[in-house]
């Protein structure tokens, strides 16, 4: 089957916070999950999560072991939270991963072979995070692959700009919410 799926990927109270400077960010991508939605095209949230004293994360992890001192994303923490203007809805499926990308430490991949999914496509925070290393995941697992450019945010503007119009389109189709969203809408 080439089912899409939505992926709405990192997308919790604790990173929207570091990225404040885009206020229509959420409003953007709240029109791709409604799209997806309209079209009967599942969501998938996916979320950084730990069980409370970071027992998956390794020392040796400089990425995470900072998260781990600091005591951040223990599941069910307000923090670990889903924004709430991009909140799941009925039907919609919340995949916990321990690492960057989406599919390490999480059951995605088999919830996706269960979807049927043949195509991804991608949104979150951060784009140098878990967009890039769930794309690079994704091609080697033979998923067609789409990019939401303006659902994707990421610190610096110009990684952001060089992944998603240099780097992506290599492996990915890249779009805007409002030309995939329109996609979804024809017949």
């Amino acid at each position: 089957m080439d089912t899409p799926v939505l992926l709405v990927m990192d997308v919790q109270r604790g990173i929207v916070e570091r990225f404040a400077e885009d206020p229509g960010y959420l409003q953007r991508l709240a029109g791709a999950i409604t799209a997806a939605r309209g079209a009967g095209v599942p969501v998938v949230y996916v979320i950084i999560g730990f069980r409370p004293g970071h027992p998956e994360i390794s020392a040796r992890n400089r990425t995470f072991s900072a998260l781990a001192a600091a005591g951040r994303f223990v599941e069910g923490a307000p923090a670990a939270e889903i924004h709430p203007a991009v909140a799941p809805g009925l039907g919609d499926l919340v995949v916990t991963k321990r690492r960057v990308s989406a599919f390490t430490g999480s059951d995605l991949d088999v919830v996706l072979r269960g979807l049927g999914a043949g195509t991804l496509v991608l949104t979150g925070i951060a784009t140098s995070g878990v967009v890039l290393s769930t794309l690079r995941q994704a091609a080697d697992l033979d998923y067609q692959l789409v990019v939401l450019a303006d659902a994707c945010l990421d610190a610096d503007p110009e990684v952001h700009r060089v992944l998603t119009e240099k780097v992506f389109p290599r492996q990915a189709e890249v779009f805007t919410v409002a030309q995939w969203a329109g996609q979804q809408a024809s017949p």
